[in-house]
C-alpha cells in the first residue's frame, strides 16, 4: 500500500510545484525556497544527532514554542531542526528563534526527498506536532532506528474517519511511532482503534493549556492604555469568508456601542493587504499595526497585520471571537483568550478543538454563534454587561488553570525517549 502511496506522491509533484508557483504570485517567498520541499540543495551532514520537530503551520508552531525552548535549554548539545510547511509559520520561527534552531521547509513525503533530508540532518529523534503523521517519513525513521514521538496528538472525528478508509496504510504507520502523547481519552481511543499499539499511547493533555503570559503582558497593558479605555473586541485568526461577517457584525455592534473598537487579525499574512482594503470598503477607518499607526477616537478597526503578536493583542481586549469557526476550517486556539480571562465567542466549526470547546462550554465560558447577526448580538451583550463578561472570563481562566501540566508531562516523555536513545547523557556531558 505504501508503494501506491509513494507513486501517487510522485504523480502529484508537478501539480504541487505549480501550486507553489501560483501561491508565489501573491506571496513571492513561496518561490524562493521551493527546493527545500524536495530536500534539494541541503548541505551534506549539515548537522549531526539533531532533534527534528515538525510543526506544519502557525498554530502548531506556536504550540511547540515552549517545548522547543525547553529542549534548547536542557539539551544544548543537540541541534534542533524545525520544519514547517507554510510561509507564515517560517516567519514565526525566524521571529521567535532566529538562528537558535535550523529552519527548513518540510520535505514532501517521497522516499528520495526524505533520504536526502535524513542524510543532511541525521535526526536521532523526531517530534511530530498534533496530526502530522507521514507514512514514508515514519517508515524511513523506523528503518534507521530513529524514534518518532507524536506530541500534543489529536484526531478529530473527520480525520479519524479518513484514516479508517486506508487501514493498510494507517496501521503500519502508527506501529512505527514509538510514543503517541495525546490530548484526551477520546484521541487515545481513536488512535488505538486505528492500530496504534496500546502501550505506545499516553494521555498527556494539551500543551496549549500551558500558556505563559509573562513576556507579552507589558505589551497588552500598553496597548490598553493607548486605546483610552474603549470597549474592545477582537476577531482573531479569521479566514476568507469570515472577515465580511465580522465587519457586518461590527456595524451592528456600533449601533449599541458607538465607541467600540474592533481588533481584526487575519489568519494568513498574504491576506493582510486585502483585508485592510476590505475594512475601508466596508466604511470603517482603519489603523494598521504593521505601519505603527495610532488608534485615535476616529479609528473603527485596528488591523493586527503582524506576526507573533496575537497573544498580546488578546490581552488588550474585552471579548474575543476566535475565527476559523464560521467557515469549514475546524477552528483555532480557544485557550489563548481564555488564559487572559476573556469570554470567548466562536462559530460552530470546531472539529480541531472538540475537547477544549466542551470544557469551556461546560464552564459556561464559551458562546457559540452561527452568522454575523448572532455574532453581533453575543458581542454586544458581553460588551454591555461587565458582570456577565467578568463571570465568563473568570470561568474561562479557571478551565485553563485546571488543565495545565501537559508541557511538563510531555517534556518528561521526550526526555525518557532521549535517554533510551542514548542521546541525553551524551549531550549533557558534551555541554559541561
Amino acid at each position: 500500500m505504501r508503494l501506491v502511496y509513494s507513486l501517487l506522491w510522485y504523480l502529484l509533484l508537478p501539480a504541487l510545484l505549480l501550486r507553489l508557483w501560483w501561491r508565489g504570485r501573491r506571496e513571492p517567498a513561496y518561490r524562493v525556497r521551493w527546493r527545500e520541499r524536495l530536500a534539494l540543495g541541503l548541505a551534506p551532514r549539515a548537522c549531526k544527532d539533531s532533534i527534528w520537530v515538525h510543526a506544519v503551520s502557525v498554530g502548531e508552531t506556536l504550540a511547540a514554542e515552549a517545548l522547543i525552548e525547553s529542549l534548547l535549554r536542557q539539551y544544548p548539545g543537540l541541534p534542533v531542526v524545525l520544519t514547517t510547511t507554510s510561509y507564515a509559520a517560517s516567519r514565526q520561527v525566524q521571529q521567535r528563534f532566529a538562528d537558535r534552531v535550523i529552519h527548513v521547509y518540510c520535505p514532501w513525503d517521497t522516499p528520495d526527498a526524505l533520504r536526502r533530508f535524513f542524510a543532511a540532518f541525521q535526526p536521532r529523534l523526531i517530534l511530530l506536532m498534533e496530526t502530522e503523521l507521514w507514512p514514508n517519513m515514519i517508515a524511513l525513521a523506523a528503518l534507521r532506528s530513529v524514534p518518532v514521538v507524536l506530541v500534543n496528538g489529536r484526531l478529530s472525528a473527520r480525520t479519524f474517519a479518513g484514516y479508517r478508509r486506508v487501514p493498510a496504510l494507517t496501521a503500519p504507520m502508527l506501529a512505527g511511532v514509538s510514543r503517541l502523547l495525546v490530548q484526551s481519552s477520546a484521541d487515545a481511543q481513536r488512535f488505538r482503534t486505528l492500530g496504534a499499539p496500546p502501550t505506545a499511547v499516553e494521555i498527556t493533555g494539551s500543551i496549549k493549556f500551558d500558556t505563559d503570559l509573562t513576556a507579552v503582558r507589558p505589551i497588552a497593558v500598553q496597548l490598553r492604555t493607548d486605546w483610552s479605555g474603549r470597549p474592545v473586541w477582537i476577531a482573531a485568526s479569521t479566514h476568507r469568508g469570515e472577515d465580511e461577517q465580522v465587519l457586518a457584525a461590527h456595524h451592528r455592534i456600533r449601533q449599541v456601542c458607538p465607541d467600540a473598537l474592533l481588533v481584526l487579525v487575519p489568519r494568513h499574512p498574504e491576506r493582510f493587504a486585502r483585508v485592510a482594503a476590505l475594512v475601508t470598503e466596508s466604511g470603517f477607518r482603519v489603523a494598521r499595526r504593521s505601519l505603527d499607526e495610532a488608534v485615535t477616537a476616529q479609528t473603527d478597526v485596528y488591523l493586527g497585520d503582524t506576526m507573533g503578536e496575537l497573544l498580546a493583542l488578546f490581552g488588550a481586549c474585552d471579548v474575543a471571537f476566535v475565527g476559523g469557526s464560521l467557515v469549514p476550517a475546524g477552528g483555532h486556539n480557544l485557550l489563548e483568550p481564555a488564559a487572559w480571562g476573556l469570554p470567548v465567542v466562536t462559530g460552530p466549526r470546531l472539529e480541531n478543538f472538540e475537547r477544549i470547546a466542551a470544557l469551556l462550554t461546560q464552564a459556561e465560558a464559551l458562546t457559540r454563534v452561527s452568522d454575523a447577526g448572532s455574532l453581533a448580538e453575543a458581542v454586544t451583550v458581553l460588551l454591555s454587561d461587565a458582570t456577565l463578561r467578568q463571570r465568563q472570563g473568570a470561568a474561562a481562566a479557571e478551565v485553563v488553570a485546571a488543565n495545565t501540566g501537559a508541557l511538563v508531562r510531555t517534556l518528561a516523555a521526550v526526555s525518557d525517549q532521549l535517554l533510551l536513545s542514548g542521546l541525553s547523557s551524551r549531550t549533557r556531558s558534551s555541554s559541561t
